[in-house]
């Protein structure tokens, strides 16, 4: 069986020369036959290892024997050991999760824990092919996609490590005894009050006994397929990605001709996007996935609310992703009055207002740069954003429109239309930063006295 493992290894480059490995060790079958196998490839991979051992603190005495027996079987191989007790139980209630989802959630913690106080690189963990089937019926019957029957990763984020991944129960349980190892046994995994439980104890026996009774290797089978489709699907997606994704600082936007490609494509490419926003797909399922496909269609400015915070907003048919920013008032932020000179203002701005004469210049206007008729000035210069009812009337146009309207004229996407900041003479809105001046002050022939304004920003960190 080893030599099975040593195959996966390499395969999958889990363990490189040196490496230091945390291994979670239970004190059942499975556990004990990870440390004992990677207890015994410590000299072919020059490999470092810890064990971590998490006591749930819910079956009293057994659970302590436990701890008892891991510690003991470190200290008779030379292996540092690690324990945490957590009392689980209140943490599922207090964060109304179920235990299952809590006692992951501690253990994975506090493996983390013990990588970083050891400063190791890769946590081993005694999955196998059994525990493989499980999860993939078990997701079958909660209606996964492609992704879901993938089921559980040999190797994740180069951390997460799992050789006993394509080896049978049956076949940890011959290792044991022919290497003599001791194991402990949880009780608590013959109740069948848990869905995973039930599907061991129930639905897989019940499978072999009527339909098939290589219902594990069958299974098995079926995730290393869907490995190869899924790698397939990633290396076209990947490419039409960095075709039709813009990623900027605060978003992703999803040009509007990704539409037009496959809908497995499509999908795909947005979980690539919500994967880039925050790290992960957590919470995120194919209704949300769905939804945003549909927003596509529904026109320029509708808005879609997604989880971890995140909005999904059609503008012109592309589709920007993005954090949802904390609601504000625009008529509540600061405005800032501006003098002759240098004017420092605090959103990493710089405004800079110099009077020229006629004869002084020769005008060279820019995107940041601009010239108004200063004898037109009869009010205090302020900078502000945008209200309730303002109107322009943009050069070169006779009468005056909404600011709001420009904002759509220019497709600019609604929620950045409160950052753009505005120069006002008294109310009038002389220039939208980075955009149009005002047909009102504009420099004519007749003009004498010339302002001119310099935007100058930092660039965001």
């Amino acid at each position: 069986m080893i030599e099975k493992v040593i195959q996966l290894i390499e395969e999958k480059q889990m363990i490189s020369k040196g490496d230091k490995i945390i291994i979670a060790v239970s004190g059942g079958p499975d556990s004990i036959c990870l440390l004992h196998i990677l207890w015994q490839l410590k000299k072919k991979y020059s490999i470092e290892l810890y064990v971590a051992h998490v006591n749930h603190c819910l079956r009293g005495e057994d659970a302590d024997k436990d701890e008892d027996f891991v510690r003991q079987f470190c200290k008779d191989y030379n292996i540092d050991f690690y324990s945490a007790r957590i009392q689980v139980d209140e943490i599922a209630k207090e964060k109304k999760i179920s235990f299952e989802t809590a006692a992951r959630e501690v253990r994975y913690t506090f493996f983390k824990e013990v990588m970083e106080r050891v400063n190791g690189n890769k946590i081993a963990l005694a999955h196998n092919a059994n525990d493989q089937c499980e999860t993939v019926l078990m997701r079958i019957m909660r209606g996964t996609g492609i992704e879901g029957l993938a089921g559980i990763k040999p190797l994740r984020d180069n951390i997460y490590i799992r050789p006993l991944i394509k080896i049978t129960r049956e076949e940890i349980e011959d290792y044991c005894r022919s290497n003599v190892l001791e194991t402990r046994l949880d009780k608590s995994n013959l109740e069948t009050i848990y869905t995973r439980n039930k599907i061991r104890l129930e639905l897989i026996p019940y499978i072999k006994e009527n339909f098939n009774s290589n219902i594990v290797q069958s299974i098995n089978r079926l995730v290393e397929n869907i490995e190869w489709d899924i790698e397939f699907m990633d290396f076209i997606s990947k490419e039409i990605y960095n075709k039709y994704a813009q990623e900027e600082q605060d978003r992703v936007i999803l040009l509007k001709e990704l539409f037009l490609e496959p809908r497995a494509i499509i999908s795909r490419v947005i979980r690539n996007a919500i994967n880039s926003l925050q790290g992960n797909l957590l919470n995120f399922e194919k209704v949300h996935i769905d939804n945003i496909i549909k927003l596509h269609k529904l026109g320029t400015g509708k808005i879609i609310e997604l989880p971890k915070e995140l909005i999904a907003l059609n503008n012109y048919e592309d589709i920007h992703i993005l954090k949802r920013d904390k609601d504000y008032k625009n008529d509540t932020r600061e405005q800032y009055e501006l003098h002759l000179g240098r004017n420092d203002i605090k959103e990493n701005m710089t405004v800079n207002l110099e009077m020229l004469t006629s004869k002084d210049i020769l005008i060279k206007e820019e995107q940041y740069i601009k010239f108004f008729d200063y004898d037109k000035i009869t009010k205090n210069i302020v900078l502000r954003y945008r209200k309730d009812g303002d109107r322009i009337k943009p050069l070169g146009m006779k009468g005056s429109k909404k600011l709001k309207d420009l904002f759509i004229d220019l497709k600019i996407p609604k929620e950045k239309r409160n950052d753009i900041p505005l120069i006002c003479f008294g109310e009038e809105i002389a220039w939208v930063i980075g955009y149009r001046i005002s047909e009102d002050f504009k420099i004519e022939k007749s003009t004498k006295n010339i302002l001119k304004i310099s935007i100058e920003r930092e660039a965001e960190e």
